[in-house]
């Protein structure tokens, strides 16, 4: 790693924020944590609840809700609905940027919290095709699309709270936090799953799948007044003093940073797209296509987002030490290699290796995932930060994470079930990674607030 190059720091006009010498008060005491904790704990909840359709979307509506389709239409038809809720994210980035940029971080994200925690709920609570006909997957749909209008949102303001409070050096640590909330959400989500998965499965289809989205709720209630501890960003607050937007974020943010929109959305392709395959296809593949239990791959993803949990942190903290770039650019180039490997490890039907192949996989894309809240945040001034860091984390998506289970089962049709046209497909998004963060400025000594 210590071969790449490391761009200088320096103040281009595209990356240069809009307020200058803004003050940084201090926080109050003990805030800092606080607020990182805050942050770490309602990402784990959304993502628990965003985590719960991909589990689903592979073992259980095909059949409850797509069931006049044979098992290959089921599948591609569940994962359909699935990537709803990645377009329905840039959506949900925008709208929530928009009143984060104007009137504060803190407010969107109790508001992102409920509204993931209610389309959770109802989910629980529909009505099959065999009870309302066409009306239960339009139903749905429309709730798959408030979960990513939710967690579109979400995001950014997390982001934001933890990395505008506190100094620069330990930005990427704090940052990380909020991302270490995904794994945490996806292992909460598998584990309660799992626990559920193992009924009858007369009994799991009957009723055992719908006690984890209504657990949501719960956990929802928890998040909520956690979040509504804890107090706004002194970057924010001291920003929004000085003087007003003069134009609405999304219109200055494109006039102002396009560039460093779609170097994050470049950056993030590989980073969405692995990690869907390695999540949420790998439940699928290794069911219909090989024959295994649906334990075996729940147990692999829980076993690689313990891993996960412990790595994004660590990574996160390399990045405030060696920079954004090389961190990321290492996670890259390791994935693109491990293409190939993974579904070899997977198709000896092996279950150490499986876990071994979903774990490696986890490692490689925990090098981008650490160090990218802070990266992308240090690319956007203050007045535009949540709107540019939401729009080019959340336009990746649909792109990226929400097609590439549907991407994936199409190729695996085309190529009689050998799985390397996806593992091409994958090298594809890593090499649109690695150009989009290799013309990158290195960002992990920004003044947030200069």
């Amino acid at each position: 790693m210590g071969q790449l190059p490391k761009s200088p720091v320096r103040p281009l006009a595209f990356i240069t924020p809009a307020f200058h010498n803004t003050p940084m008060p201090p926080p109050a005491t003990n805030s800092v944590g606080r607020v990182v904790l805050a942050s770490f704990i309602g990402t784990t909840i959304e993502w628990y609840d965003f985590f719960l359709y991909g589990t689903a979307s592979a073992l259980v509506f095909n059949k409850l809700f797509f069931p006049n389709f044979d098992p290959l239409a089921g599948t591609m038809a569940a994962f359909a609905t699935y990537a709803v809720g990645f377009f329905a994210r840039p959506i949900g980035g925008i709208v929530f940027g928009h009143f984060g940029d104007r009137l504060g971080r803190k407010t969107m994200l109790v508001t992102t919290l409920m509204l993931m925690g209610l389309a959770t709920f109802f989910i629980g609570v529909l009505p099959t095709y065999q009870q309302a006909g066409v009306l239960a997957p339009v139903l749905l749909v429309l709730l798959r699309f408030v979960q990513g209008f939710g967690v579109g949102g979400e995001w950014g303001g997390a982001v934001l709270m933890a990395v505008e409070h506190g100094g620069a050096s330990q930005r990427g640590w704090r940052g990380s936090w909020v991302q270490a909330g995904v794994p945490a959400g996806l292992l909460l989500a598998n584990a309660v799953f799992s626990i559920f998965s193992a009924l009858p499965e007369a009994q799991f289809l009957a009723w055992g799948w719908r006690v984890p989205f209504l657990l949501g709720i719960v956990l929802t209630g928890v998040g909520f007044f956690i979040r509504l501890a804890i107090i706004e960003s002194p970057v924010f607050a001291a920003a929004k003093t000085e003087r007003a937007p003069a134009a609405p974020p999304i219109i200055e943010l494109l006039r102002r940073h396009p560039r460093n929109v779609l170097i994050a959305m470049g950056a993030r392709f590989a980073e969405n797209a692995y990690f869907y395959i390695f999540t949420v296809f790998v439940l699928s593949y290794a069911t219909e296509r090989l024959g295994l239990k649906k334990a075996v791959l729940l147990n692999g993803v829980l076993l690689a987002s313990a891993v996960q949990f412990v790595l994004i942190p660590i990574f996160g903290a390399l990045s405030d030490r060696v920079g954004r770039r090389p961190v990321y650019l290492g996670g890259a180039l390791f994935l693109a290699a491990f293409a190939f490997p993974f579904f070899w490890l997977v198709d000896t039907k092996s279950t150490p290796l499986i876990w071994l192949a979903i774990v490696v996989g986890l490692i490689g894309h925990s090098a981008m995932y650490g160090p990218q809240a802070a990266f992308f945040s240090e690319l956007f001034g203050t007045n535009v930060r949540y709107t540019g860091a939401s729009l080019g984390y959340q336009l990746a998506s649909p792109l990226a994470g929400g097609l590439a289970p549907l991407i994936a089962t199409a190729l695996l049709s085309w190529s009689g079930g050998s799985p390397w046209p996806i593992a091409l497909y994958l090298i594809a998004t890593a090499l649109i990674t690695l150009v989009s963060v290799w013309f990158a400025a290195e960002t992990n000594r920004r003044d947030l607030g200069d």
